[in-house]
């Protein structure tokens, strides 16, 4: 009963904020820039309060250390929770999305606005030369850049191949790779009632660029399964 409390108490506030939140982000960007993430990570923000106080769902930082600079950072995606978590906890990155998303009437004209990178899962040539174009840009501000990259979120247990998409980012982006491995769906699983718990999202040691495609993908595949894997192992 409790934990249905809590549900619905972050259901309505959660939402009776972003009903201020969005609007007021969609306006910054008219601006973009600066400008424009800090108002989006207002939105996060108010996302992590409601998360922490209201539904008790707490965030702790695990693994190895942040690169200094800006990196490509590649996640285990198992709910909606990371995917506002990781924007906040990383400042705004570049994130790669689905280009259906950026065909969205306005709502696709703020995320290019924000400055994130659309793949199209037809890959044709134009569509990649875009991805890549896309890729430099965001390198050359300077910003790090998030992909989920099983292209879906799975359920615990679930440990399905990396995207092809993946490794061309790597090699036109020339950052470091991040793999970040987490365990969001015991406590906000797809299906069923979000509860009270601890997400752990563990950081890898960082990938240096410049490493063949093989091996790319297999190191980041296992970084982003490391508690899956020890899961199966306990």
């Amino acid at each position: 009963m409790i934990a249905r409390l809590r549900a619905l108490a972050f259901e309505i506030l959660f939402y009776a904020g972003s009903a201020v939140l969005v609007p007021f982000a969609c306006a910054t960007a008219l601006v973009g820039g600066a400008t424009m993430r800090r108002g989006v990570l207002l939105w996060f923000q108010w996302h992590r309060l409601v998360s922490r106080y209201v539904l008790g769902i707490e965030t702790r930082i695990t693994g190895a250390a942040r690169p200094e600079g800006p990196a490509f950072y590649v996640a285990k995606h198992q709910s909606f929770y990371e995917t506002f978590e990781l924007t906040r906890i990383l400042g705004a990155p570049v994130v790669v999305m689905k280009r259906e998303l950026g065909d969205i009437p306005f709502w696709g004209w703020v995320a290019k606005r924000y400055g994130a990178i659309m793949v199209d899962r037809d890959a044709s040539s134009q569509a990649l030369r875009e991805m890549m174009r896309q890729a430099q840009a965001a390198r050359a501000a300077g910003r790090p850049v998030l992909l989920f990259p099983e292209g879906t979120r799975v359920d615990p247990g679930e440990t399905p191949a990396l995207k092809s998409g993946f490794a061309g980012l790597y090699r036109a982006l020339g950052l470091p790779a991040v793999p970040i491995a987490l365990e969001t769906a015991r406590v906000w699983p797809r299906k069923g009632m979000k509860h009270a718990g601890v997400v752990e999202f563990r950081f890898a040691e960082p990938l240096p660029p410049g490493m063949k495609r093989e091996a790319i993908e297999a190191a980041a595949h296992a970084g982003i399964n490391a508690i899956e894997t020890e899961r199966l192992v306990g």
